[in-house]
């Protein structure tokens, strides 16, 4: 338990040296554009900061961080949200985003694969990327999403399917 506020100063800085790149590149799979990104780890990092005290340990370090860095990604994409609009419905805009920050050809395999990525709902999406990218256990999935694991073995499995459909339809 970290006790005085320099030990808790260190602390954190000693987990955004860590986890700081990892979590960003997280956020920036959920809402896709650097700013939201920027915003996002922002509120994290204040949340990581004032929460680090009262860390349980009921779960791993990186589960609980990568449990509040998602919800952030998720408060950003429903503040893009009209009020009766789903945050499952963002997927042309945050295609867009996609389009303006890419430096990559458009009609390229990596930009497409991310095009099929947002074309996902949110929940599958990040199931996918938690499991694909950081090559997460269902199990610590769940604890970050609050989703069982069958729940997010389905939702992995649709959005598997839903990429290679969108790639097989798209690709050149």
């Amino acid at each position: 338990m970290l006790r005085s506020p320099s030990q808790r100063d260190l602390g954190f800085s000693i987990l955004l040296k860590k986890y700081g790149e990892q979590l960003y590149w997280h956020i920036r799979r959920i809402v896709v554009s650097h700013d939201d990104a920027e915003d996002a780890m922002q509120e994290m990092s204040i949340n990581i900061f004032n929460g680090i005290g009262g860390f349980k340990e009921k779960c791993a370090l990186s589960t609980w961080l990568y449990r509040i860095a998602t919800n952030e990604a998720l408060h950003v994409l429903r503040q893009r949200c009209n009020f009766l609009q789903s945050i499952d419905s963002l997927g042309e805009s945050l295609t867009e985003k996609l389009e303006a920050e890419s430096h990559l050809d458009a009609k390229s395999a990596e930009v497409l694969f991310q095009k099929a990525l947002l074309q996902l709902p949110a929940q599958q999406r990040i199931a996918f990327n938690l499991r694909y990218y950081n090559e997460m256990p269902y199990e610590q999935i769940a604890q970050i999403t609050g989703k069982n694991v069958g729940t997010l073995k389905t939702n992995y499995h649709f959005a598997v399917e839903r990429i290679k459909k969108y790639l097989n339809e798209f690709a050149l």
